[in-house]
């Protein structure tokens, strides 16, 4: 897939994946989340804390890859797991955009002069209580990153045609509390890419098939 036909579909990112983050959680109309598998983890009149990621796809050239992190083991939230750079939307963050930014930055040492924003996937809801807004990012080498200490164990990256490939996305479940729940999941070589982060790429999968790309 050329770079130039992703641009081609990223700008006509239809509503509401180009929304900003709603004001409220009546305003977060069907968001996508953890509960597309589990329908009853969501609650509409739940209130959630808003929050952004950046999707980072780095042209390499001769392929696209994608920049994911593997959280610090020490961290209290989600140990361990892969994971994009991002956080909170902080009161002094200009929107979802500054704030995946701006958290790139923090945890791996991603200039942000190195990134050229795209748009935005879907909203996505985490049953810690977060609405995650994508931010994709086309990114141009060189790079130079480093992980944040304490927050980051690992960088890496992926290629972008291992997600694209459908064959590569599964679909697995974990009893818990007392309940099973379902999940995405692409494993690659030693990493178990799930939860969340699996969702969003499936929503990336989605937007870049949606303009038959795969034939390009």
């Amino acid at each position: 897939m050329r770079l130039d036909d992703i641009l081609l579909r990223l700008a006509d990112l239809p509503e509401p994946s180009r929304r900003g983050a709603p004001e409220s959680p009546a305003a977060r109309a069907a968001p996508r989340g953890d509960h597309d598998l589990n329908p009853d983890l969501y609650d509409p009149a739940s209130p959630l804390r808003d929050a952004a990621v950046l999707v980072p796809i780095v042209n390499r050239g001769d392929e696209l890859t994608i920049i994911l992190t593997r959280r610090s083991k020490d961290l209290p939230d989600h140990p361990g797991q892969i994971s994009f750079p991002g956080g909170r939307i902080d009161p002094g963050d200009a929107g979802p955009e500054a704030a995946a930014l701006r958290e790139a930055e923090e945890e791996v040492g991603l200039s942000r002069d190195r990134v050229s924003l795209a748009g935005r996937l879907d909203s996505y809801v985490v049953r810690t209580g977060y609405c995650v807004i994508p931010v994709i990012g086309l990114v141009t080498p060189p790079l130079t990153l480093q992980a944040e200490a304490g927050e980051v164990d690992e960088i890496f990256e992926v290629p972008l045609t291992f997600f694209l490939d459908r064959a590569n996305r599964q679909t697995h479940s974990r009893v818990f509390h007392g309940k099973t729940r379902y999940f995405y999941a692409y494993p690659f070589g030693d990493y178990f890419i799930w939860g969340a982060t699996a969702g969003m790429l499936s929503n990336l999968v989605e937007v870049l098939e949606d303009r038959d790309l795969l034939s390009s």
